[in-house]
């Protein structure tokens, strides 16, 4: 009986040789790391690596010292996905070793994954739906799974997103967490506390007279990826081509997804295929069409440059499996987590029984339940102190939040009308100011006429949104596709800026 496992299982994985100086440079062992998350989740946090052998089988064997940098490779990536070597068999004699290496999942070192993705697209073009079918399972027969996320009386009359919805779909095991009723409080707790990786979904709007809703859902949050929603009826829009640039200007990795494809025939879904791909083309990314599982691990290795196109139906619920698996995965983005706490105010809520309530996003650091932190900055520029009593996550009690945690946190030593959206709350030793007046560097990349000194346009920077006026330093004015250095100033009120933050106007 052969000693080396079949090579068609999902968590087994063949290699000849790895080099530390080839395999340890960064793109190598991105490519690497990716490939072991896979394994170990197929092996459910089990992974066998059979070394001196190539990919076709064939037993080429290594010296003593390309074994032991072969280890010390696997050994170094199975950190990265926060594993250990914890098996190793040695055959054969001194020249001709093969090996067969098991690595596990080191779960005293687990803890639960968040990712943040925010949708975007066209009105219609099925956002709401796609994560409603996402959190059900279940196939959109009747066209209401949009209803999970719409709860507004004027947005199900109008059946159309008027405001910035939050969802969560999560994974335990490598299985998705569905649920039987996605607003159902006590059954999103459940789901947060079963799971091992949680993606919180920003939901966007797709309608144009909302723009800058859409625009403070994407600067606002700490966003690890962008999903851009594309209907197979319609097409690339010009709001595909705006919410495209939003992303693209912050410079997040993105996922396409081609909607409605039971509606339409195999012509039309490759013609709107081609404007998806020409689109990208045009903002310099490669369009790479997702087909099986491979291809999963192939685009996930390089979104930085590669953007996944998933053609689905919530209908029929085709590509959804697939789509599933890549959201399962994707990496978390690295996150501030050494750093004082901050998080930008979103919304505010005057809770019964509790009091003053804000949500957001963690932007760096972390923040334990019972802390002080400071509240500001109000309108004369100036913080307060004020104490985090208790933090939730989709209604779930956490005793800690992380940077990239959504969460709504209880305040206590402020009233609710006392705070606003574009407020920070933060660690004292962060000793936050706040500025009247800034210097940015701009790029212009859409306007009818030309931008001079006195233009007065929205800033729109994680949650603050303000009227600013610019005065051009060293150009008179500045067209299309020009950039250039300005100095900014808010006209109502100071806000709290960190150097190199990124914004829209």
């Amino acid at each position: 009986m052969s000693v080396y496992p079949k090579q068609e299982n999902k968590n087994i994985e063949f290699k000849e040789l790895l080099n530390p100086e080839i395999h340890l440079k960064a793109e190598k062992k991105q490519h690497l790391a990716s490939q072991m998350k896979y394994r170990l989740e197929e092996g459910n946090g089990k992974a066998i690596y059979v070394i001196g052998i190539d990919d076709s089988g064939q037993k080429k064997g290594l010296g003593e010292l390309e074994f032991a940098e072969t280890l010390n490779v696997l050994k170094i990536i199975a950190a990265e996905n926060k594993a250990k070597i914890s098996k190793i068999e040695k055959f054969g004699e001194q020249g001709k070793i093969t090996g067969k290496v098991l690595i596990e999942k080191n779960l005293d070192q687990l803890k639960k994954e968040h990712l943040i993705i925010a949708t975007a697209g066209h009105v219609g073009h099925g956002k709401s739906t796609l994560i409603g079918t996402l959190m059900t399972g279940r196939e959109d027969k009747n066209g209401k799974n949009w209803l999970y996320l719409n709860v507004l009386p004027h947005e199900i009359e109008r059946g159309l997103s008027a405001d910035l919805h939050y969802s969560l779909f999560a994974f335990n095991g490598g299985q998705p967490l569905h649920f039987q009723n996605p607003l159902d409080k006590r059954e999103r707790s459940q789901v947060v506390e079963k799971a091992e990786k949680i993606i919180s979904f920003i939901d966007t709007v797709g309608h144009e007279p909302w723009l800058r809703t859409t625009i403070r859902g994407i600067v606002g949050q700490n966003i690890d990826y962008g999903m851009v929603v594309v209907a197979a009826d319609d097409g690339v829009t010009h709001i595909t081509k705006e919410h495209i640039g939003l992303l693209l200007a912050i410079n997040l990795p993105i996922i396409v997804c081609i909607t409605k494809i039971d509606k339409m025939g195999k012509k039309r879904i490759e013609e709107v295929e081609s404007q998806v791909e020409n689109l990208l083309k045009n903002v310099g990314r490669v369009p790479f069409s997702i087909k099986n599982e491979n291809d999963l691990i192939v685009a996930i290795d390089k979104m930085e440059a590669v953007v996944p196109v998933i053609k689905i139906s919530a209908t029929t619920l085709e590509g959804f499996d697939l789509l599933k698996k890549l959201l399962f995965y994707l990496p978390v983005r690295e996150k501030e987590l050494d750093k004082p706490f901050l998080m930008f105010i979103d919304r505010i809520y005057n809770v019964s029984g509790v009091g003053t309530v804000v949500s957001g996003t963690v932007k760096q650091g972390r923040l334990a339940a019972g802390k002080e932190l400071l509240l500001g900055p109000d309108a004369s520029g100036k913080f307060k102190k004020v104490k985090a009593t208790s933090i939730e996550m989709h209604y779930h009690r956490i005793p800690e939040a992380d940077a990239g945690f959504v969460v709504g946190i209880a305040l206590r030593g402020t009233k609710h009308e006392e705070v606003e959206r574009g407020m920070v709350i933060c660690d004292e030793t962060l000793s936050p100011r706040c500025v009247k007046s800034f210097e940015a560097e701009i790029l212009v990349l859409n306007h009818p006429t030309r931008i001079a000194n006195g233009y007065e346009p929205v800033f729109h920077g994680q949650t603050v949104a303000g009227t600013v006026k610019l005065q051009l330093m060293g150009k008179e004015y500045l067209k299309a596709g020009e950039n250039g250095k300005v100095l900014m100033s808010f006209r109502y009120r100071p806000q709290y800026l960190r150097e190199n933050d990124k914004f829209v106007f």
